[in-house]
């Protein structure tokens, strides 16, 4: 024998190879069947854009007519039943009356006295008491003798005795014109009121100051116009202060003033 061994065939290598050629095979396979190789343009996609359909306006909803409620029936109250009537009461047996003795008839009683009666006493009258003679008043007298002496003597005074009654007059004349001069300013303040009939008059007491102001002014007579008092009644308090006299002996604090509606004496 050589020196040389031949060579062992791998154990395996040919069933891989096999193998191996089954598998590229399919792959191969695979490929050509499986793959598209041409390239299709892609499909186009048409939209349609639309817009949004108007709704049509639902009708107004009919009013609902409410229904008046029907009244509710009064109830019926119902009579209450009739209450039974009483159990009929037990019968007595009626017993047999046993007769009593019969008792004698009483004596009638004799009436009883009467008193004998009291005679009335007889009615007094009261007596009549006559009024009195008046008794007189000897202090009231003399106090009345008082008073007018004193109211003499007051006017002796103020007149001045005989002299005062020489110049009476002429006092007089002086008074009327200083009344005279205050009836004419009153008369220029005095707004007539519209509408009187004839020549009415009304008579005024007024104070005055020593200045001549007026301090109160007081109806003592009404003409029967209340209009024209009132009109007058504002002329005395316009023509404030007063016109004063001459003489200051003849000043009065309060003196009375007459004002008709026409002009010149009353």
């Amino acid at each position: 024998m050589n020196g040389i061994e031949p060579r062992r065939k791998e154990p395996g290598k040919l069933v891989s190879l096999i193998l191996t050629v089954i598998v590229h095979g399919g792959l191969a396979l695979f490929l050509f069947f499986g793959v598209r190789w041409q390239s299709s343009p892609p499909a186009t996609l048409e939209v349609e854009l639309v817009g949004p359909l108007k709704l049509a306006s639902a009708p107004p909803p009919t009013p609902r007519v409410q229904t008046p409620p029907t009244p509710k029936p009064p109830p019926v109250v119902k009579d209450p039943p009739p209450p039974p009537p009483p159990p009929p009461p037990p019968q007595v047996k009626p017993e047999i009356a046993v007769s009593a003795p019969k008792k004698p008839p009483e004596p009638p009683k004799p009436p009883p006295p009467k008193p004998p009666a009291t005679p009335k006493p007889p009615e007094t009258k009261p007596p009549v008491q006559r009024p009195k003679p008046p008794t007189p008043d000897y202090m009231s007298q003399l106090l009345e003798k008082e008073i007018g002496k004193s109211e003499e003597a007051k006017v002796d005074k103020l007149l001045g005795g005989d002299s005062a009654r020489a110049s009476a007059p002429q006092n007089a004349r002086a008074l009327a014109a200083y009344a005279n001069l205050i009836a004419i300013k009153v008369r220029s303040k005095m707004v007539a009121p519209m509408g009187l009939s004839g020549n009415p008059k009304a008579e005024f007491t007024v104070v005055q100051l020593p200045s001549g102001e007026v301090t109160a002014v007081h109806l003592k007579r009404s003409s029967g116009f209340p209009q024209f008092d009132a009109a007058v009644e504002r002329a005395i308090y316009s023509a404030s202060p007063l016109p004063l006299p001459d003489d200051r002996t003849l000043f009065q604090r309060e003196f009375p003033l007459v004002q008709c509606f026409l002009e010149g004496p009353c």
